[in-house]
Formats: structure tokens, sequence, C-alpha cells
């Protein structure tokens, strides 16, 4: 069970350090306009905010990726505890978009399914 949480957790890790790429690296590119719906006008225009919002997204990802190496390495406690801080805030970023903005419910499930059953997964698993 242990292994499951951390493979869902590394897949959240993994799809969040996409989500920065998208929003810190291509923000104006056809991409990321594709992938979040804006006009070339408006990415530009909101380049700074989604390029601040992408490093959210990294240290999110980089707080996972180093619990999953501790807990590989024998120290579950911080491990744990760094995977719940990590996935956890995805979950609950990807809960807010959910009920803040029905109409990106999609993107919501798609960026909150593997954080979300990595923390159950990590919770039934310890």
């Amino acid at each position: 069970m242990l292994t499951v949480a951390l493979i869902l957790a590394a897949l959240a890790a993994l799809l969040h350090v996409f989500i920065f790429y998208l929003e810190s690296i291509a923000w104006t590119g056809p991409r990321a306009r594709a992938t979040f719906g804006t006009t070339p006008e408006g990415a530009q225009a909101t380049r700074e905010m989604a390029f601040n919002q992408g490093f959210y997204n990294l240290f999110l990802a980089i707080s996972a990726g180093v619990g999953i190496v501790l807990v590989l390495t024998g120290h579950t406690s911080i491990g744990a505890t760094l995977i719940f801080a990590g996935a956890g805030s995805m979950a609950a970023a990807a809960l807010l978009l959910l009920v803040t903005s029905p109409n990106k419910r999609s993107a919501a499930i798609r960026q909150g399914i593997f954080p979300l059953f990595a923390v159950i997964t990590l919770v039934l698993a310890l």
C-alpha cells in the first residue's frame, strides 16, 4: 500500500512540474494558451501572475518529491509529512478550483485526482 501511495504522489508531483512548465515557461505559447483557454493578449496580460503561480506548483511538487525520497530512505515520518503537505495542498487547490470555477471542473479533477488518492492511500498505509 505504501508503494502505491508513493507512486501516486510521484505522479502528482510530475503533473505539477508540467503545470509549472506551462505556467512559468510556456504561458504565452500555443500549448499553454490552448490548455488554459487564453488569448495571446490575455496570456501576455497575465504572464507575471502565471509565472508566480507556476512556482507554487513547482514547490508543491518538490515537497512531495523530497518526501518520497525520504520515505524510500527510511525517514518515513518526515517523508510522509512532506508528502501530506505537498500532495494535500495540491488536492486542496484542486478542490478550491472545483468549487470556485465550475467551468474548470475537468481541470480540477485532473490536477487533483493523483494527490487526493496519494493522501488517502498514504493514510491507509501508515
